[in-house]
């Protein structure tokens, strides 16, 4: 068995610290400017700690936003909770990193997105590959739409 790199879980971890220090950033400053944050997460991760009628209602998948009221940001090395309103009802969430499968941020056209284990696997010596969504600006300074960045015509 030889031993090779395992690229996909580098920019997994590398993505997730990321979103980390962002959170960390916002939990200490509050957000900047437009920014906003649109997270998806597995709702049924082990690890994953909501409201009994939340994942009721969202039985696998919830989209979070943090943007005009959000209280108690706690960002550890694991996850972060958060305290969100639900139609005036205040309820606290806590995420895991790896519970998380899209981070967006919309208003400078960046977002993430995690490859899951249900998708299929692909062969051993290919690591799943990530997308990430990069604004373009034209020499106007005029933004553009993004363009989603693939890495797979780097694969061997």
């Amino acid at each position: 068995m030889s031993r090779s790199i395992d690229y996909g879980n580098l920019m997994h971890r590398a993505m997730r610290s990321l979103i980390q220090e962002v959170l960390a950033d916002v939990a200490a400053n509050g957000l900047p400017g437009e920014h906003h944050f649109f997270v998806t997460f597995d709702t049924m991760h082990p690890d994953v700690e909501i409201a009994d009628w939340l994942s009721d209602r969202y039985p696998g998948e919830m989209t979070v936003v943090i943007q005009h009221w959000f209280d108690n940001l706690d960002v550890t090395n694991d996850g972060f909770t958060i305290t969100l309103n639900f139609g005036d009802n205040p309820e606290t969430l806590y995420i895991p990193y790896d519970a998380i499968k899209t981070f967006v941020d919309p208003s400078v056209e960046f977002g993430l997105r995690f490859e899951t284990q249900d998708e299929p696997e692909e062969p051993e010596d290919e690591a799943p590959m990530d997308e990430m969504v990069e604004p373009e600006q034209s020499a106007s300074g005029d933004r553009k739409a993004a363009d989603v960045v693939s890495l797979d015509k780097f694969r061997k």
